[in-house]
């Protein structure tokens, strides 16, 4: 059994985005813990292909994050189960490279949809099946440490939508911290996952292309696998939450000094 979560086995975790990536790493992990997993995503194949994967009793539930009515019916389905929900991990979100101003509106709405109201949404819709669970509880969410910088480079889209996400998530973190739920805050730097080819997985409403040019993959491709981080957010979920950064880029400490220092620097007292 995985070290400082003996306490979660044989409880409900459900992890969105948990084909792949991140959140295959997430439901993984949690099954290893003993956990019953349900592995959540909008792609039901892909779902229910990690959940055989994952075994351990570990089951599949299709649903879009982006579409709160969505949501709410894929909590119903599990309520209608008597589960009683002791871990929630918010981890579904997109990686769009496209601009703010000459951004299309449908992958704006897409991107803030997913990263945003996504969070929002699931949150909405799953809380409730916390309120039945015995023992510990938890929420995780998934933000970026794009989040914690100035939006700039290829993908000033995306990081802003990961700042929404990390507002969601502190918002949610005092809200949560009021009926003693845990929540850990996690911005990971660039790994080795598919967020790339986001628009795989692109609502139909959305409209734009669903598949992207594989040459852009390089820089995931060469970069670490998630499961590095896992050690850390298991230490995490045990010492019940906080916020854990995963930074890859060397430079991201740095970066996130001379924005909070510049942040500091203009405040006027008044």
């Amino acid at each position: 059994m995985s070290q400082g979560l003996d306490q979660y086995a044989g409880k409900l975790a459900l992890v969105t985005g948990a084909a792949d990536g991140i959140g295959r790493m997430l439901a993984q992990g949690l099954a290893d813990a003993r956990m019953k997993v349900c592995v959540a995503d909008i792609r039901n194949d892909a779902a229910q292909a990690a959940a055989d994967e994952i075994g351990g009793g570990a089951f599949a539930l299709s649903f879009d994050v982006s579409d709160r009515a969505a949501c709410f019916s894929a909590a119903e389905q599990l309520a209608e189960q008597g589960a009683a929900l002791n871990l929630l991990w918010i981890n579904a979100g997109v990686g769009v490279g496209a601009p703010l101003i000459k951004g299309k509106p449908h992958t704006v709405e897409w991107a803030f949809g997913v990263n945003v109201l996504g969070a929002i949404w699931t949150a909405q819709a799953f809380r409730p099946l916390m309120e039945e669970a015995s023992g510990l509880r938890h929420v995780g969410v998934t933000a970026s440490s794009a989040s914690l910088i100035p939006p700039e480079g290829d993908f000033p889209l995306y990081a802003t939508t990961k700042h929404g996400t990390f507002a969601v998530a502190e918002a949610l973190r005092g809200e949560l911290a009021a009926d003693g739920i845990g929540t850990t805050i996690l911005c990971p730097g660039l790994l080795n996952t598919d967020i790339w080819d986001a628009a795989r997985a692109r609502p139909d409403r959305f409209g734009g292309e669903r598949r992207m040019d594989p040459a852009i993959s390089g820089p995931w491709r060469e970069a670490k696998s998630p499961d590095v981080m896992w050690p850390h957010i298991e230490r995490m979920i045990a010492a019940g939450g906080g916020y854990l950064t995963c930074a890859t880029e060397p430079e991201t400490l740095a970066r996130f000094r001379a924005r909070a220092d510049a942040i500091a620097a203009g405040i006027v007292e008044m």
